[in-house]
C-alpha cells in the first residue's frame, strides 16, 4: 500500500535541479547532469554521453523535477565525488552496486550504508582499480567500510523502516538544516524550530535582527548565524 510518505518521497517532484544542487552543495550544472544525463559533442572525437544517475521526472525548465529520493541519491553521489573518484570510475561501479544490492534507488537505501563498501571493494579488486578502492573504502576492525568523507555524508541520512531515506541533514545550508518530505513539502528547514530557511533568510535580508528572528521562529541564534555564513559564501 502506498503511504503519504511514499507518495511525497518517491513520486512527487519537490525540487528544481538548482534547489537540489543548493541543498546538496554542488553546482547546478553538475546536479543537472547527474539527474538528466549528458551528451558532450566534439569535432575531433566521438560524442561522449552518460545516462542519468538520479531519480528525476520530466518537467518544464525551472519547474520541480527532483523527488526527495533523488535528493538523497544526489547527496550520496556528491560524497563519492568529494572523495576524488572520477565519474568515469563511478558510473560502472554504481551500476554494479544497483545489480548486487538488488533494490531500486540503491543510493538512497540503507543497504548502501551497510553493504556498499564491501561490494565496492570487491568490484575494485576484480577490475584492478586500486585507486578507487583507496579513495572510497578503508579497513577498520577487519571490515571494509566507507572512507570518512563518504561515511560522514551517509550519516546525514535517517532511514525509514523500509530502509529508504526519510530525512536528510543537508550540507548546503549549514550544520543543522534538514529536508523532510512530510514537513514543509520537503523545503529546507531548521532542525530546531522547524522554520523554513528561506523565510528566515528573507526576513534577515529585509533588515530584521538575528535576535528577533531567533525569538520569532524558535531557532537558536548559532544555527541562524551558520546558515547566514553559508548563504553569504554562496552569494560571494
Amino acid at each position: 500500500m502506498t503511504t503519504a510518505l511514499d507518495q511525497l518521497r518517491d513520486k512527487t517532484p519537490l525540487y528544481t535541479t538548482a534547489e537540489a544542487a543548493r541543498a546538496v552543495g554542488v553546482p547546478p550544472s553538475t546536479f543537472a547532469s547527474w539527474a538528466k544525463g549528458y551528451i558532450r559533442h566534439s569535432k575531433s572525437r566521438r560524442d561522449v554521453s552518460g545516462r542519468p544517475l538520479l531519480t528525476a521526472f520530466k518537467a518544464p525548465r525551472g519547474e520541480p523535477c527532483i523527488p526527495f529520493i533523488g535528493l538523497a541519491e544526489g547527496l550520496v553521489l556528491s560524497a563519492v565525488r568529494r572523495s576524488g573518484v572520477s565519474m568515469q570510475r563511478i558510473r560502472p561501479a554504481l551500476e554494479r552496486l544497483e545489480r548486487e544490492l538488488g533494490v531500486p534507488h540503491a543510493l538512497a537505501s540503507k543497504h548502501l550504508y551497510t553493504d556498499g563498501a564491501e561490494l565496492l571493494f570487491d568490484y575494485g579488486t576484480k577490475h584492478d582499480d586500486a585507486n578507487m578502492i583507496e579513495q572510497l573504502v578503508v579497513v577498520r576492525n577487519g571490515q571494509h567500510v566507507f572512507h570518512e568523507v563518504v561515511a560522514d555524508y551517509l550519516q546525514r541520512i535517517e532511514y525509514d523502516s523500509d530502509g529508504y531515506a526519510r530525512l536528510i541533514r543537508v550540507p548546503g545550508y549549514g550544520s543543522d538544516v534538514v529536508c523532510d518530505p512530510i514537513r514543509s513539502f520537503g523545503r529546507p528547514i531548521f532542525a530546531r524550530g522547524g522554520a523554513q530557511v528561506a523565510d528566515v533568510l528573507g526576513r534577515f535580508q529585509a533588515g530584521e535582527s538575528l535576535t528577533d528572528l531567533s525569538d520569532d521562529f524558535g531557532v537558536p541564534a548559532a544555527d541562524l548565524e551558520d546558515a547566514l555564513r553559508v548563504a553569504s559564501r554562496r552569494a560571494a
